[in-house]
């Protein structure tokens, strides 16, 4: 891959599905894996895969397939999984403290370190052993701990300006939960999480279904 090649989206979000399946082969001790193979395992195109994986380099060798804890190791190189990140969430509601207590962050290197609420009912209990603190002390702890990446799990009205105050302290990423998508600077990557999209894709698909056995 070339330093400033651009990917597409499409592509960069296979990939932790490609790296998810390729764990549990090296966990069952599969030593290599063919593109065919892997086709039939993970539903996406030979082509696709060797398309998708082409756009980094390729990895495979010609007569032998891919090493799968080699692949493995690279997808995570490539995704940036290959370090630790320091999160911090805002928004101690149920949704904050459900992410606060999910462990395979952490299992993935994903720390949450801080916890920060406006609430004064919830400003000094404890999610999985991480004190809430008050939110005006954000952009100060922040900068001390040099946080990587804030969880925005706050309502849609407050989002963009907890995103501008997560950025003015020098978040490289958000990830946002909000019901609203926020904008940052070019150098402030973010992902904008709508799980009301994911369950109306899910709905077409119900129905998708059930209008094709109408027609057989």
């Amino acid at each position: 891959m070339t330093k400033h090649a651009k990917i597409s989206n499409a592509v960069i979000r296979r990939l932790p599905r490609y790296r998810r399946y390729l764990n549990e082969l090296r966990k069952k001790g599969v030593d290599k894996i063919s593109s065919n193979e892997f086709s039939r395992l993970i539903g996406y195109t030979a082509s696709q895969i060797r398309q998708d994986l082409n756009n980094f380099g390729g990895f495979g060798q010609q007569g032998y397939g891919y090493s799968v804890c080699g692949l493995y190791n690279e997808i995570s190189a490539i995704l940036g999984l290959d370090r630790q990140y320091k999160m911090v969430i805002v928004g101690a509601g149920n949704l904050g403290q459900a992410i606060a207590n999910h462990t395979y962050y952490y299992k993935a290197g994903f720390i949450v370190n801080g916890i920060f609420e406006i609430n004064p009912r919830l400003i000094g209990i404890k999610i999985n052993d991480i004190e809430v603190m008050d939110y005006e002390k954000i952009v100060e702890y922040v900068e001390e701990n040099n946080i990587d990446i804030g969880i925005i799990c706050t309502t849609k009205d407050a989002a963009q300006e907890v995103a501008d105050k997560l950025c003015f302290a020098g978040v490289k990423g958000l990830w946002n939960f909000a019901p609203v998508d926020i904008e940052t600077p070019d150098h402030v990557a973010v992902e904008n999480m709508h799980i009301s999209d994911s369950l109306h894709s899910l709905a077409y698909h119900m129905n998708k279904i059930a209008a094709d056995e109408e027609e057989k």
